[in-house]
């Protein structure tokens, strides 16, 4: 990451290195297990993927792997981003047959049309508005005519933005973006997107928020 880089990215990559392990021991499945909605979309997602062809998926925001991990059970060729670098350490060390780097959604070191499907899970909630529709145009540009994409995040009524500056235990840096689903499928669509699917689910147990599920098509 250059010196260059937005500030948000700095702070978010400095806060998760932080609270990695700790992230990891609080959260050790990949958060679809017991919960069936949420994962017969990664399983859409992942169905329609394998239709289209043999191009690789990135799981963005990727974390400490279990995702990408579950993807790769599901027959998909599949490599995870992740902010941190941290984050990417033990994502490697959990899943050693996998791939995971260190890289933004803003500015993704991938060559253009070269994937077949994108999961973000929970990723986009870092990223301040003004820096959405990039993320968005780069998820265009490195996905394959008929490639899809997968956005899963809280919600709300209205756009809301929250700080924090501990978690875990540990002094952090970390901005939370909550979008309504129209939002970001505004985004979506003013970035060459169709969108496919758009489902908002009712919060699980100890959560506090709905979940969005945004599915989007690059065009042929």
């Amino acid at each position: 990451m250059s010196a260059e880089s937005p500030d948000f990215l700095l702070t978010t990559r400095t806060s998760y290195d932080k609270i990695a392990d700790a992230f990891s021991e609080r959260f050790p499945g990949d958060g679809l297990t017991g919960r069936p909605v949420d994962r017969a979309q990664v399983t859409a997602f992942a169905e329609l993927v394998r239709a289209h062809g043999p191009a690789p998926v990135a799981d963005l925001g990727s974390g400490t792997g279990h995702v990408t991990a579950r993807l790769h059970a599901m027959g998909l060729p599949v490599f995870g981003v992740d902010l941190s670098p941290r984050m990417v350490e033990l994502a490697r060390r959990a899943h050693p047959g996998l791939r995971f780097h260190v890289g933004s959604l803003t500015s993704l070191d991938l060559p253009d049309g070269t994937l077949g499907g994108i999961l973000a899970l929970y990723s986009i909630i870092h990223v301040p508005d003004e820096h959405l529709p990039t993320a968005f145009a780069e998820f265009h540009r490195v996905l394959v005519p008929g490639g899809h994409v997968l956005l899963v995040f809280q919600s709300g009524d209205e756009e809301e933005r929250t700080h924090l500056t501990e978690r875990f235990g540990h002094a952090v840096s970390l901005d939370y973006y909550r979008r309504t689903p129209r939002t970001v499928a505004e985004l979506l669509t003013k970035a060459g997107f169709r969108l496919t699917f758009r489902m908002l689910r009712e919060p699980y147990e100890e959560e506090q928020r709905p979940r969005a599920f945004l599915l989007a098509r690059k065009p042929e």
